[in-house]
Parts: structure tokens; C-alpha cells; sequence
């Protein structure tokens, strides 16, 4: 919750034998994936890599990065040092396709230098990016160009958003991943022509792919769309490590078998990225309901919030779920717990306090100290 011509593509990075693209810090290592042991490691080294940080998706106020890091890039550069100083060593962005395109045709050139000045930030502060796309969050901002477009016209506009972002980010060791959307979903809507259906307060975190099935199963559908943005992808990029940030719906229906993470469909991509907020005294449900996910490869509880449940009890997930999960990020919003602690505010604002406090105390156990510096 929170954000075609199908051309044959390799799932993995190179092994750590080949060559890496150069960095400008020496000290910067690439991260990949160790099959052997299913953990994720620096390219050079081979330290284990735990991704351990925060969504950080929006402003205390409710503003979306991209509606002020470029008037307001002070506050971003506060925040990531906030990040780094709570122990975070991940933080995950959310970019919008209305600020990223112009038209189907035209990335947007300024948002684009943005992205690039936050990946020096990110290379600088020490932290790695899980960069999420094709955001559609705020329904009013999306363009009715975007919305009306068929679906092979829709996924060749996020091949070439991709295409995009991939040029720019190439060549950073700060990129831990790239995560294809956020939530993406398989459902038809041959009338109504929503691609984002539901909504989670004011925003629409869910999209779906197509409208129309038109006679393929959704395993087909799902293939396609992910092989055909892997493939935009890896003709700029052979290294950083590819995903999808996926609902559990085996959390919902303990029967629900994975679909972007079937072995039909996640060839390509390089590990399992989940979004879990377990509810009170329903941990080992939620446990049981990752184990599905559990498919060969690295899992990341890509979102994650005491939102339903004490903090404790999403402590008694983490540490439950540290036999297949690979690392956890949680929310970040520009407070740092002193803020918090002086500014007596809402019900939200002392969950956030806790939250924090907890990330803070937690962090010794949980992030490798050999690579969370640059």
C-alpha cells in the first residue's frame, strides 16, 4: 500500500567476476545477490548486505517527494541525514509518471536532473535507493493522455519511463533496486477503464496492468508486462537488481498462490519484494502467509507499519520472519523523533514516535555494519 514487443532479457546481475560499471568513490560497492546463499551481497567484497530503512514517499504534510524536492531540496538533504542517522541504510522513493513524462514520447528533462541529484545525495549520505515507478498516487495528477491510452500504448510509455531513469542511475553503486510499481494487479475493467482501482486514504497505491484480459491467462498478462519492462531496463543497466513491490494476498486468502512471483513470471526479476502490516495478535498468520512467497530468492518486507498492530507485535514479525526475509523498510515522513517528542500531535504522530524509537533500537541487530558506509 503507500507506490509490446516482448524482448528476451537475463534475470540476474553479472556475477561479481565481470566487470562493474566505474564509480568516482572507490569505497561504493554494486549489490547483488548470492544465489547460494539467497542474502545480498557487495559486488567485490561479498559482505552481506541487509536492507534496513524507510519509505520515504511523502512530507510530514502530506506532500509527495516530487511536489517539493526541487524548491525544497534543503529539507530532502536534512531527511536523508535524519535516515542515515536513525541507522537506515535503504530508502525507497516513489516516482510519479506525470512528473516524469511529458507526453508518451518526452521524458521530463527536469525531473529527471532531480532524480539525478538525489542519487548524489544518496552516493554521499550512504545510503542505497530502492527506486519505485509509474506512480499514480494522487488520481487528479495523473494526465488523461496516461489514462487514455490502450494497454500496449500504457507499457510502452513505462518502458521508455524506465529507459529514462535507467540512463540516469546506470552507472551509481547508491541503487540497490529498481521496483517496477508499486502494487500493480491483474483485473479486468473493460467499461470503466480505471487503472487504479480503490483507494487508501487519499491515494491510489494499487494500479492495475490491463483492462482486458482478451483471452490470456494472468499469468500470460503478468509475464509480458514484467519481461517488457526488464528488458527497457537492461538496455542501460546489466547490473542493479530488478522487482516488484506485491501485495501478499495469501495475508487476505490463505489459499492465494503468488502471481508475479509464480515461476511463470518472475524469471526476470531478481528477488521478492512483499508489503506486509500484520494485524493484532494475527503474527503467525502473517508468517504463514509469507512462507508462500518463499520461491529461491531473497525476500524484502518492502513496506511495513505498526499501522494494525503494537510495535512489539511487528517486532515478533521481523525476527519471526528472519529465516526467508532478507530485509525490512519501514516509513520515514521529515520528523525526527526529538520533533515528535516536542510537538505533542495526533494518535499518527505518536505511532510515528514509536515507530522511530523502536527503528532506532533495533538497527544493532539488523544491519550488517561492514557495508552500510560508502
Amino acid at each position: 500500500m503507500s507506490c509490446c514487443i516482448i524482448v528476451g532479457c537475463a534475470a540476474n546481475v553479472p556475477s561479481a567476476s565481470q566487470p562493474q560499471p566505474q564509480s568516482t568513490k572507490t569505497e561504493a560497492e554494486f549489490i547483488r545477490v548470492d544465489r547460494e546463499t539467497r542474502r545480498f551481497v557487495s559486488s567485490g567484497s561479498g559482505s552481506q548486505f541487509t536492507p534496513w530503512g524507510f519509505n520515504y514517499d511523502h512530507d510530514s504534510s502530506d506532500r509527495l517527494l516530487e511536489y517539493y524536492w526541487h524548491d525544497e531540496w534543503g529539507a530532502v538533504v536534512g531527511d536523508f541525514a535524519e535516515m542515515k542517522a536513525l541507522g537506515a541504510n535503504t530508502v525507497r522513493i516513489h516516482l510519479q509518471v506525470s512528473r516524469f513524462m511529458n507526453s508518451a514520447d518526452e521524458p521530463n528533462r527536469k525531473s529527471l536532473d532531480q532524480l539525478a541529484l538525489l542519487v548524489k545525495l544518496a552516493e554521499k549520505t550512504g545510503l542505497y535507493l530502492d527506486i519505485t515507478g509509474l506512480g499514480c498516487y494522487d488520481k487528479e495528477d495523473v494526465p488523461q493522455w496516461y489514462n487514455d491510452l490502450d494497454e500496449a500504448q500504457r507499457w510502452s510509455v513505462q518502458a521508455r519511463f524506465w529507459e529514462a531513469v535507467a540512463k540516469i542511475c546506470s552507472q551509481s553503486p547508491a541503487i540497490f533496486c529498481y521496483d517496477l510499481m508499486n502494487e500493480p494487479v491483474v483485473t479486468e475493467d473493460k467499461k470503466g477503464r480505471d487503472w487504479t482501482p480503490g483507494a487508501f486514504g487519499n491515494r491510489h497505491f494499487v494500479q492495475r496492468i490491463t483492462l482486458d484480459f482478451a483471452g490470456r491467462t494472468e499469468k500470460q498478462i503478468a509475464k509480458a508486462w514484467v519481461d517488457t519492462l526488464v528488458s527497457a531496463i537492461r538496455r542501460h543497466d546489466q547490473w542493479h537488481l530488478i522487482t516488484v513491490g506485491a501485495i501478499p494476498w495469501a495475508l487476505t486468502w490463505p489459499n492465494a498462490k503468488p502471481l508475479f512471483y509464480s515461476e511463470e513470471v518472475s524469471k526476470n526479476l531478481d528477488f521478492v519484494c512483499l508489503h506486509f502490516y500484520p494485524k493484532a495478535r494475527e503474527v503467525n498468520q502473517a508468517l504463514t502467509a509469507l512462507a508462500v512467497y518463499d520461491i529461491g530468492k531473497p525476500i524484502v518486507i518492502e513496506e511495513m507499519f505498526p499501522l494494525s498492530c503494537s510495535v512489539k507485535e511487528l517486532d515478533q514479525f521481523i525476527d519471526g520472519s528472519k529465516k526467508i526475509a532478507r530485509g525490512w523498510i519501514g516509513f520515514y515522513w521529515g520528523r525526527t523523533i526529538a520533533e515528535y517528542k516536542k510537538h505533542k500531535g495526533t494518535i499518527g504522530d505518536a505511532m510515528m514516535l514509536n515507530w522511530l524509537e523502536y527503528f532506532a533500537k533495533k538497527t544493532p541487530s539488523i544491519v550488517s555494519p561492514a557495508i552500510t558506509d560508502y
